[in-house]
């Protein structure tokens, strides 16, 4: 299947879906399932075994209606910000525990003649999520959890002065000419799996980075001598507003089944299995689900 979901709805609304396809989030799953596009996978899995080895809140999310239509695979924790600790020491910088200590390094940065963050939102047909990441935990941290459901929920408007206030504090660091490696415009352009390298380069273009667990696979794939927590490291997204505390946006890789052949059902029943677990959490810096 496609992970660009315009590609994937085209081809659903065309009558020729892949067999299984990634889905963006449980609502498109959904859905798809509302529509009766998926395929009941507890026709062919035991889905007591799955309960065995999932927690119940992952089961609950790939059910509609009393039917199972979606497994997750692994899961990545999104409230990250990796830097160089080499690089950092080097320049005599300690880890932010707040936001404003964040900016007061950034701006120290400037001072020093360095560039504080890499940022790529570049993904192809799906490019911007990486800015929608900053969106989501700038508001996890700003109001309360029931806001943040409305949001996420429609039940508020983008224009929302809450909302809007999480924008104008991602633009602190996004739209500031002096923080951002090639200026405001080229994180448009720069693809998010490469954002990442400018803390790696003699002399370093970048200190810091805001990307989930996975980017973990993408460094190495970039820079295959680095060891983990000794060259590259990460510190949690701080809190802005001190009552809201740190919280940690999370995402899963979730899989669903179209067309119902012996094909689809060998893949869903492996990728559930402990040895797929252990490739993504192995070798991609992956979460298990």
């Amino acid at each position: 299947g496609s992970r660009d979901p315009a590609v994937l709805i085209t081809r659903v609304e065309a009558g020729n879906p892949p067999d299984v396809s990634t889905l963006p989030n449980p609502g498109a799953m959904v859905e798809f399932a509302r529509s009766g596009k998926l395929v009941d996978l507890s026709t062919f899995m035991d889905v007591d075994t799955l309960m065995s080895g999932y927690s119940s809140t992952w089961i609950d999310l790939g059910t509609y209606k009393g039917k199972l239509h979606g497994v997750f695979l692994s899961a990545d924790l999104k409230s990250l910000v990796w830097y160089n600790p080499k690089a950092f020491a080097a320049a005599g910088y300690t880890v932010p525990t707040t936001w404003e200590e964040m900016i007061a390094l950034s701006d120290k940065m400037v001072a020093d003649g360095k560039t504080p963050w890499s940022i790529g939102l570049e993904s192809g047909g799906a490019s911007g999520w990486a800015g929608t990441d900053w969106i989501e935990d700038i508001m996890l941290r700003t109001v309360e959890p029931e806001v943040y459901d409305l949001w996420v929920s429609h039940g508020i408007s983008w224009v929302d002065d809450r909302v809007q206030r999480a924008f104008e504090l991602f633009g602190q660091i996004a739209l500031n000419e002096k923080y951002v490696y090639g200026g405001p415009n080229a994180i448009l352009t720069i693809n998010f799996g490469v954002s990442p390298d400018a803390l790696f380069t003699t002399p370093p273009n970048a200190y810091m980075h805001k990307q989930a667990t996975f980017i973990k696979s993408f460094i190495l794939n970039s820079f295959p001598n680095l060891v983990p927590g000794e060259d590259f490291d990460f510190f949690p997204f701080p809190p802005i507003d001190p009552q809201y505390g740190t919280p940690a946006l999370g995402a899963a890789d979730m899989f669903a089944m179209f067309n119902d052949t012996p094909d689809a059902r060998a893949f869903m029943e492996y990728i559930v299995s402990s040895e797929a677990q252990e490739i993504w959490v192995g070798e991609l810096g992956k979460l298990s689900a």
